[in-house]
């Protein structure tokens, strides 16, 4: 896909966004002649996030992009020559400049599904040599966008279905990619919108922001508006100066409010003045960059008042400071007596939006019952994941030439489970791994697990089962099903959530969501495991 086409495809991973023993592997793997056997690894997380019992799967769309344009360039073979030994044989080389992916397919579960910890969001299989080198990008591609999506999703279960939650983290987040990938997956894991432009263009992630406080401090008071006039919204009428119907406005307005016309700062008046004009139908005041009460709030009643009589509604008002639940409770209370006073119902109910380091216990607090918070803009605790900053996704061999392969090591916690496998879901159950060749689980009949972890088996009846991993690409190219667009995802997402029990879906302390082998599985492990300790 041509960049220009495809502007989602400028944000792609390049091949060499990798680790060096990936092409010193590569270069034994050519050397042992085994570059084309036949291998599969599967990507896949040991612990769910942040002390919970789910994740999200997220970043396939960038993984089957990165696939599709996977090619060598002249100058990435020049730096891999200069970084391994000189004396290398240059038909490697040679053969480096040929590689794709046009022997690699790839099965994974679709993006917004729940995942849990030991299933594979990725499975991947081709020519081993290209496969290994697969391993550290598609790792970079999903775990981020993973934890992103979950730590999203999280901070949106805290806030409730009604909260407009936008992401505004970009300038805490860690360089550019991973400001783009953050703005991506908290949209994707329930967030509504992103102050992030360029995820906006090559992402079609909502777009919002109205403001900053230097907008704000950069007026006195003292500039006269090029052209005060504003015509009527509705298109017919005479222009009004608004400027000078703002100051009409801010002598009743202060009369209402038992505050002084001269105790409103006459810069932020201007500048509320200025953003008016330009954005008449979506004028918002950011009001605490002087005094909320005696500053912020009468000069955006009296913008807010001049647009009203020619048809315009303010959109809303910002806090970035101080106790946001007590000053939007106190904000709401003046909004109506305001409303009543002037005879303009909607005033009551104008939205209002608060910022400042909000992390989940604030977030908590913002929206219990009776707050009168509508927005949340959150940034550095949704792009950073302060709790816990990587998701440990690995990458893992399974097989080779249709032979299962096991890691055992001296840690049972990274022992991996051999073989090309199927999961499924059974409702009212587990997730169950099987291998491959085993026939799919069917509802209604018994069927025996391991639950892994558990010394002994139990037998299940699943209502349903659900397949979790689909075919995407196969010969590198060709794609099996359409990709689901962000919003679909995003979609699907909060279905999955929706169908998580309350027990596993709490934040705090939640059940163990259970994942079992199938007794060939565990027959298998039991088997590998006693031969490696010969």
């Amino acid at each position: 896909m041509a960049a220009e086409q495809d502007p989602e495809g400028r944000a792609a991973a390049r091949p060499l966004l990798t680790d060096l023993y990936q092409a010193t592997m590569a270069l034994g793997y050519w050397r042992a002649g085994r570059a084309q056997d036949q291998a599969e690894f599967e990507l896949f997380f040991r612990q769910c996030p942040f002390g919970g019992a789910f994740a999200l799967a997220a970043g396939l769309r960038d993984c089957v992009r990165f696939l599709r344009a996977f090619r060598l360039r002249d100058a990435d073979v020049q730096f891999l020559a200069s970084a391994l030994p000189p004396d290398t044989d240059p038909a490697f080389f040679e053969h480096l400049r040929a590689l794709d992916c046009s022997g690699v397919t790839v099965r994974a579960l679709p993006e917004g599904s729940l995942a849990f910890p030991g299933v594979p969001l990725l499975q991947v299989s081709g020519p081993l040599l290209v496969v290994q080198l697969l391993e550290t990008p598609l790792l970079c591609l999903v775990s981020y966008a993973s934890l992103i999506a979950t730590n999203a999703a999280r901070l949106r279960l805290i806030a409730g279905p009604d909260k407009r939650l936008l992401e505004m983290g970009l300038r805490r987040a860690q360089g550019p990619d991973g400001g783009l990938t953050a703005s991506t997956y908290s949209y994707l894991g329930g967030f509504d919108a992103s102050s992030n432009v360029l995820a906006g263009q090559l992402r079609g992630v909502p777009v919002a922001g109205t403001l900053a406080h230097s907008f704000v401090t950069s007026f006195s008071g003292s500039e006269v508006p090029p052209d005060p006039m504003l015509a009527p919204a509705a298109g017919q009428g005479s222009q009004v100066d608004l400027a000078a119907s703002v100051e009409m406005w801010l002598e009743r307005v202060c009369g209402h409010l038992g505050l002084g016309v001269q105790e409103p700062h006459r810069g932020e008046r201007a500048a509320f003045v200025a953003y008016a004009l330009a954005f008449p139908r979506g004028f918002q005041g950011l009001l605490d960059t002087y005094s909320v009460r005696r500053s912020g709030l009468p000069n955006f009643l009296a913008v807010a008042l001049a647009l009203q009589e020619l048809g315009y509604q303010a959109v809303g008002v910002r806090l970035d400071s101080g106790d946001l639940l007590q000053q939007a409770r106190e904000i709401r209370g003046v909004f109506q007596t305001a409303a009543a006073q002037f005879g303009v119902p909607w005033l009551q109910s104008v939205p209002i939006a608060v910022s400042n380091n909000i992390d989940e216990e604030e977030l908590a607090r913002l929206a219990q019952k009776g707050s009168e918070v509508n927005v949340i803009g959150i940034g550095t605790s949704v792009v950073t994941c302060p709790r816990q900053p990587s998701l440990g996704c690995v990458y893992k061999l399974v097989s080779v030439g249709g032979q299962p392969r096991m890691k055992l090591t001296e840690d049972p916690e990274k022992q991996t489970l051999p073989g090309s496998k199927a999961a499924f879901r059974l409702l009212g159950s587990d997730d169950v791994l099987q291998l491959a060749e085993e026939p799919h689980p069917q509802a209604g009949q018994e069927l025996r697990v391991w639950p892994r972890g558990a010394r002994e088996s139990r037998t299940v009846r699943p209502a349903h089962v659900e397949p979790l991993l689909r075919l995407w690409v196969q010969q590198g190219q060709q794609l099996c099903e359409p990709l689901p667009s962000l919003a679909e995802s995003r979609a699907f997402a909060q279905q999955s959530l929706h169908r998580l029990s309350p027990a596993h879906r709490r934040l705090e302390q939640p059940a163990l969501y259970q994942v079992a082998l199938s007794e060939k599985l565990q027959a298998l492990v039991d088997r590998l495991s006693a031969r490696g300790a010969l």
